[in-house]
């Protein structure tokens, strides 16, 4: 079958504009529903008080009412005593109806009583009105609560009940159906223990369905449909006939050869994008049929929300009369260099954290089928099409994904790959108070310099000195000396070996067998620790590094490297223990090493990083790495040295 072409590749803003303005027209329409369940929901229309609030002169204070008049001579050299059996004062409670010819309240604090209570002295006088809530003082009968697309609150429900209203007038919440199609996706039900070799669980549906719903939206998802041209149709033509307001596709959209949604929709209706100059979401489809907006959604999941935030969102909060929300904007500081396609809009997942004065921002692993960048940033980079892409060190304009209050109590981790950094960061979640831990992998030697610049809180490193055996102080004498004073601080003793296939069906046994022919080795970044290791290890066997197969296959992490092994498209790869347990892998050990912490003496003062040294020095943390396996926690928190 022939393969699709992108045609009429569209920028951001002219492919947002083509879709907006095609439903510009478009809204759910209205229903009455009880105020008590109102909260979130958009008014349809002008929202008017049946009651006035109070519908009474009521009393604001606990006292005694008074005709204000009758007090003007009081004072504090004059005290004046009111006849309270004489009606000449009523004693009354905050809320009561003010008693007739009475317009004051004097606070029961500056009366003085008789001990039968029927005479009150007081040293000052009442002005009229003092300390009464006046009929219609905070609502009047007939006058507008809430204008037409305002959204309600649960302040609101109060106000709406208190003005006599049991029901409000709102829009109907868009009815979103979604479609996932293609042969080789299964439901997580239908795979309990493991998910078969070619097929993918569905996640996209329950994803997109929650931004809908995030939206305003009701959201329904639809069985999976096969790769099928037919089945797809029909089941696009259920949907319409279901009274969608919107129906999103999800995949199908790419240059795939099986990919039949942008025929359906020129079938039924209209294209009106296909494809735009943004990464992730490039293949994006946006189409008419019959008045009715559909989507052709990207498969890939960060494609997907990047997709529905841009043109789907908008025109959902457009149906119900809501205002596009804006992003908030931060300044920072670019904590790595990101090179960036010229011509396509770049929308990076990024981390970010407060050092010092200045916001900090780091990249997250790239992809668009890396759900976890979704799940880990705190923050988005959008790189303009116009540009080649962002310097270390540059100033730049981030759109937070938490609140800032967060960002600001998040600890920047950036170095080495290990896998008690997610033990720390979940401690400093249940620690009192609360803080955050964002780590970004780019090797032991990033994370030296990046604590050499200003750019992290921590760093995890593990380079080996050959000539002396010793881990990370050569390197840090060599790069810190002079320039930034930091502490080094054991974390973990770990195992590192080669990670194979359950079975070692190619029998590895050691280093040597690296260089064999019929052995694809996966290996780790240059300025890692274990790229250093395995260096050194490949010296002493004198073994080229040109006799490796893949040595110039790199991944930036130890579960990076099993899941290489494990899918096949290596036989071996350097890691530690925790990582091939963690896959079932088989494991051939080589050596222990000791991963350290390396802390910027400017942060020491941090309350966060004194809970994480706390933390790593406690019995729960050691018994926790521990069980992980592959690891000795026995001088976890020890100061190696000071730089």
């Amino acid at each position: 079958m022939e393969r699709k072409r992108y045609l009429n590749m569209m920028s951001l803003e002219e492919a947002r504009r083509i879709f907006l303005e095609r439903f510009e027209g478009l809204n759910t329409g209205s229903e009455l529903i009880p105020s008590i369940n109102a909260a979130g929901r958009v008014t349809a229309g002008p929202v008017f008080a049946r009651f006035s609030s109070p519908a009474f002169h009521a009393a604001a204070m606990d006292g005694i009412a008074v005709k204000a008049e009758d007090t003007f001579s009081a004072a504090d050299s004059k005290p004046l005593t009111l006849d309270i059996s004489a009606n000449e004062a009523v004693f009354i409670n905050t809320g009561q109806p003010m008693p007739e010819g009475k317009d004051a309240v004097i606070m029961i604090e500056n009366v003085v009583l008789e001990e039968q209570g029927t005479k009150a002295t007081i040293r000052a006088p009442a002005f009229p009105w003092q300390h009464v809530r006046k009929t219609g003082e905070d609502i009047v009968a007939t006058e507008l609560l809430f204008p037409t697309h305002h959204m309600i609150t649960a302040a609101d429900i109060g106000a709406l009940i208190t003005a006599g209203l049991s029901e409000v007038l709102v829009k109907k919440r868009p009815k979103v159906v979604i479609i996932p199609t293609g042969s080789e996706l299964v439901r997580l039900q239908d795979v309990p223990d493991e998910v078969p070799a070619g097929t993918t669980v569905e996640s996209n549906s329950a994803m997109l369905a929650a931004l809908a719903m995030k939206d305003g939206a009701e959201a329904h998802v639809m069985e999976i449909v096969p790769d099928s041209y037919d089945l797809i149709k029909d089941s696009l033509m259920r949907a319409m006939k279901s009274q969608a307001d919107l129906i999103i596709l999800n995949a199908g959209s790419s240059a795939g050869s099986s990919d039949y949604t942008v025929k359906v929709i020129e079938e039924l209706g209209e294209v009106l994008v296909h494809g735009v100059t943004i990464m992730p979401g490039k293949p994006t489809i946006l189409g008419d049929i019959q008045g009715i907006p559909v989507s052709g959604s990207p498969g890939y999941p960060v494609s997907a929300l990047i997709s529905f935030e841009q043109f789907l969102a908008p025109l959902l909060r457009h149906m119900q009369g809501l205002d596009i929300e804006q992003p908030i904007l931060v300044d920072a500081v670019c904590g790595r260099s990101l090179p960036s396609k010229a011509g396509i809009e770049e929308f990076r997942r990024m981390i970010a954290g407060k050092i010092g004065h200045k916001i900090v921002a780091l990249p997250v692993k790239k992809g668009a089928g890396a759900i976890t960048t979704m799940t880990k940033a705190n923050a988005i980079l959008r790189i303009p099409a116009s540009s080649e892409g962002i310097k270390s060190g540059q100033r730049i304009q981030i759109e937070i994904l938490r609140p800032k209050s967060q960002i600001e109590k998040t600890i920047l981790c950036i170095g080495s790959h290990d896998l008690t950094l997610d033990i720390i960061h979940d401690f400093l979640r249940r620690s009192s108070p609360p803080w955050h831990m964002a780590a970004t992998h780019v090797g032991s030697m990033g994370g030296i310099i990046a604590v050499r610049d200003g750019l992290c809180h921590l760093a995890g490193t593990h380079l080996l000195d050959p000539g002396t055996g010793q881990y990370n102080i050569t390197y840090l004498n060599q790069y810190l000396k002079g320039k930034t004073r930091a502490r080094l601080y054991t974390l973990v003793y770990r195992q590192q070996g080669f990670m194979v296939r359950p079975g070692n069906p190619k029998s590895i046994t050691g280093i040597k067998d690296l260089a064999r022919d019929d052995i694809t080795f996966v290996n780790r970044q240059p300025g890692s620790g274990t790229r250093v290791l395995l260096d050194h290890e490949l010296s002493r066997a004198r073994i080229s590094r040109s006799r490796i197969k893949g040595y110039e296959n790199e991944e930036y992490t130890h579960m990076a490297v099993a899941v290489s092994v494990l899918s096949g498209k290596a036989d071996a790869g350097l890691g530690i223990l925790a990582a091939a347990r963690a896959l079932k892998l088989d494991f051939i050990p080589l050596v222990e090493e000791r991963y350290d912490l390396l802390v910027p003496e400017k942060v020491m003062d941090m309350p966060a990083i004194t809970s994480l040294l706390e933390i790593i020095r406690s019995k729960e943390f050691r018994l926790e790495v521990k069980s992980l396996g592959g690891y000795s926690a026995r001088d976890s928190g020890k100061l190696v040295a000071t730089i």
